[in-house]
């Protein structure tokens, strides 16, 4: 009697160079309610929802992301919490973390949301959270966001510590902006017990201005940040791209995302979805594929293997980011709010 064949595990993503892709960030809306300078336009105009794929179709999306070997999935806008019914989602996934099939669920938020909700993303399964924060001064806070809550901002970050959630805080370092805060900004959160992350601004999108008004080498700041503290390079990893150093001999943690001083591609794992169900292989690329058009297909499954590989193809050894005599270059036309952070 023959013996049934198993049906082929579906492989694992591994791009041309190599590189086994195992985390996902999925952005879950354009929509944000700040406006921060660097991220988007005041005016802003916002997908439909017939434009947007719906909950129930993001996770058949990250099933068939963790089916190939993905085991990180990271929420991102805009502000993922704006989201209507987002908790259902994320309960959803963590399930899969309590089964197994995936290691961690975890969000980038504003933190706007977070005084009615941080409780919720806890008992829904999500243990770490990352909250754009760049200062601590609300009149700058309100320049830097075109909107006024500091406050509440501070309070979401409170309600996250208190329902258990382990919070980093992002930074966009901006020269003649935040950068004579950033020492004080590290001595608050390594007290509060959250790590912080010092990100380059990358040149995503048209803003008002120019980016390289306000541009601020990392470089320069851990300079300046060696003669205040004792910064000692870690082997701590997250699954993103921020190299890390422990903080004056304790667990603290300073992070560095340097796209345009120092290129961090080479061990790239993570691939970008919007809300669109656009897959992107790279921050700095224009290059996507159309994983709605997959999804919505009579055979959706056949059509969504299939993407998955042409994206496994097309993705790049590196993004295009540089500065370049004062100018930056390698500019992408869509915002960081379109393809997630």
């Amino acid at each position: 009697m023959d013996m049934p064949v198993k049906p082929e595990a579906p492989k694992a993503l591994t791009d041309t160079f190599g590189r086994k892709i195992t985390y996902l960030r999925l952005s879950v809306t354009d929509r944000c309610d700040l406006r921060c300078t660097y991220c988007m336009a005041e005016d802003m105009v916002f997908l439909s929802k017939s434009h947007v794929l719906s909950l129930e179709e993001m996770l058949e999306l990250c099933e068939a992301f963790m089916a190939r070997g993905v085991r990180r999935i990271r929420l991102t806008g805009g502000e993922p919490l704006v989201r209507k019914n987002i908790i259902w989602l994320i309960r959803k996934l963590g399930q899969h973390v309590e089964a197994g099939t995936l290691d961690e669920i975890t969000l980038t938020s504003n933190g706007t949301q977070l005084p009615h909700m941080a409780q919720d993303l806890y008992d829904a399964g999500v243990r770490r959270i990352n909250i754009s924060l760049d200062t601590l001064d609300a009149e700058k806070f309100h320049k830097i966001s075109r909107r006024n809550r500091l406050e509440q901002v501070l309070e979401g970050i409170a309600a996250a510590k208190a329902a258990g959630l382990q919070v980093k805080i992002n930074t966009v370092a901006m020269r003649g902006v935040n950068e004579g805060e950033i020492a004080s900004l590290l001595q608050w959160a390594s007290g509060e017990g959250f790590d912080l992350t010092l990100i380059e601004t990358m040149p995503l999108g048209d803003v008002e201005g120019g980016r390289e008004d306000t541009y601020l080498p990392l470089t320069a700041v851990k300079t300046e940040l060696d003669k205040q503290f004792e910064l000692t390079p870690s082997i701590h990893r997250t699954g993103g791209p921020a190299r890390y150093f422990t903080l004056d001999g304790s667990d603290a943690k300073l992070g560095l995302i340097t796209p345009l001083t120092n290129n961090f591609c080479d061990g790239c794992n993570r691939v970008r979805v919007t809300c669109t169900g656009r897959i992107y292989m790279c921050l700095g690329q224009d290059d996507h594929v159309d994983l709605m058009a997959a999804l919505r297909s009579e055979n959706k499954n056949a059509a969504l293997s299939e993407a998955l590989d042409t994206a496994m193809g097309l993705k790049p050894r590196g993004h295009d980011f540089a500065m370049s005599d004062g100018k930056m270059v390698g500019k992408v036309n869509r915002h960081m709010s379109h393809t997630g952070g």
